[in-house]
């Protein structure tokens, strides 16, 4: 696709990434065939492709417009595209292009504004939201049910009264991790992340924490504050230094959608110099869950599914198939610990959480979770598990079956450690 830059263009190093996504697209289409809102919608505009014409467009005009804007709104940044793509158009910072222009030119409506600006400033500073969870989980008894379904239920952490005692792990590579809190991560549901500090554990690995949890820098990301993103990735960077300093083997998140962007430091901090190679060296340790075991590691763990448990369904996040490029990881994982999985068609489609998503876009965000949950639904599973706290609330907010992360359900299926 050629591309002429408009002059405001010439010297952005975003805008010369996004020419060569450009020039890479060659208007196969195949991409619209798996993007949910194309699905959905059926409009060109509402595809990626139609998406990139109309960045392209913004890109040599100069200036965005308010249809730009609304399918801009509308992309769930599943990249199930990227995924798709024979051509391999990087999507991915395409769109954060485009948005970031968007928002440069165009002054959103009043309501808009300062929805937005709750979210970026009350997601990442921890403490609002979880002031505002723990009213409406006090009130969620004498809510009506369409508010109570918006409040997560409480999940306590298990307690163990000592450390689980060690297993050798034979080839085990990870000696010693930096586990990373998420903003809202452990306020929604505090098991998953000590269940993975328990399976580690019991692997004799050791495992780091630094302080507060602090935001990855998804929720600016998502919502286009690229200048907020950044200054969040230097503070997240100077926190980190003194830990990563001593030497780690990997930096984990439990949070698939946290995964990517913790990948995509080295691209947000590219031009930085100072801060460029601190922020690759990051990228580069960042390993999710999924990638620290094996089918042989559960069965030396002796993680077993307890006798006659019914199957359950599995939901692949977006940021884990397509974003992080770790399709089909977790299933064998959870059939070496003896749990059967039920089929589901259309598992590359995203649920409609989609970080914010939810949020600003709650119509088709229903749309695409009803679907979802019809499909994992469909063969009567006892759970749906899944590897991403977003996906979690989301779904469990349209269903009655209980959703949990795959962590979680193999740390509940972890022998009790004996004397």
């Amino acid at each position: 696709m050629e591309t002429r830059l408009h002059p405001r263009f010439e010297h952005d190093p975003a805008a010369r990434i996004a020419e060569q996504a450009l020039r890479n697209c060659v208007h196969c289409g195949f991409c619209n065939a798996t993007c949910p809102t194309y699905q959905e919608q059926g409009d060109e505009l509402d595809g990626p492709r139609g998406r990139i014409y109309q960045i392209k467009e913004v890109l040599e005009s100069g200036e965005a417009n308010a249809t730009t804007r609304t399918h801009l709104d509308r992309c769930l940044t599943c990249l199930n595209c990227m995924t798709t793509c024979p051509s391999g158009v990087d999507y991915n910072h395409l769109v954060a292009m485009g948005r970031e222009v968007v928002e440069q030119d165009l002054e959103r409506p009043l309501r808009e504004r300062l929805l937005r600006a709750l979210l970026v400033r009350a997601l990442p500073a921890g403490w609002p939201f979880r002031l505002a969870l723990g009213l409406g989980r006090l009130a969620r008894p004498v809510l009506p049910a369409t508010l109570k379904r918006r409040v997560p239920p409480a999940h306590a952490a298990r307690s163990t009264a000592r450390p689980p005692a060690s297993v050798a792990a034979s080839g085990f590579e990870y000696g010693r991790v930096l586990l990373l809190g998420g903003c809202v991560h452990d306020a929604i549901d505090a098991r998953i992340n000590a269940a993975l500090r328990h399976l580690l554990a019991r692997l004799g690995v050791e495992v780091v924490e630094v302080g507060a949890a602090r935001c990855c820098g998804a929720v600016e990301h998502h919502l286009a504050f690229e200048a907020r993103t950044r200054a969040r990735v230097r503070a997240n960077l100077d926190a980190w230094e003194p830990v990563l300093e001593r030497g780690v083997d990997a930096v984990v998140s439990t949070a698939s959608g946290c995964g990517v962007l913790l990948r995509d430091y080295g691209h947000l901090l590219a031009d930085d110099p100072a801060y460029a190679d601190r922020a690759a060296r990051l990228a580069a340790k960042v390993r999710d869950p999924v990638e620290l075991f094996d089918a042989g590691t559960i069965r030396t763990l002796g993680i077993r599914a307890p006798a006659g448990h019914p199957p359950v369904a599995w939901h692949a996040p977006c940021t884990l198939q397509h974003g992080q490029g770790l399709p089909g990881r977790v299933e064998p994982l959870l059939h070496a610990a003896g749990f059967e999985l039920v089929p589901v068609v259309e598992p590359h489609l995203c649920c409609g959480s989609a970080g914010t998503y939810s949020i600003l876009q709650p119509e088709m965000a229903g749309r695409l979770r009803q679907r979802k949950l019809d499909n994992l639904e469909a063969n009567g599973p006892a759970r749906i598990v899944t590897a991403n706290i977003g996906c979690q609330t989301h779904l469990e907010s349209g269903t009655d079956t209980p959703v949990e992360h795959w962590i979680t359900l193999l740390g509940r299926s972890l022998p009790e450690a004996t004397t």
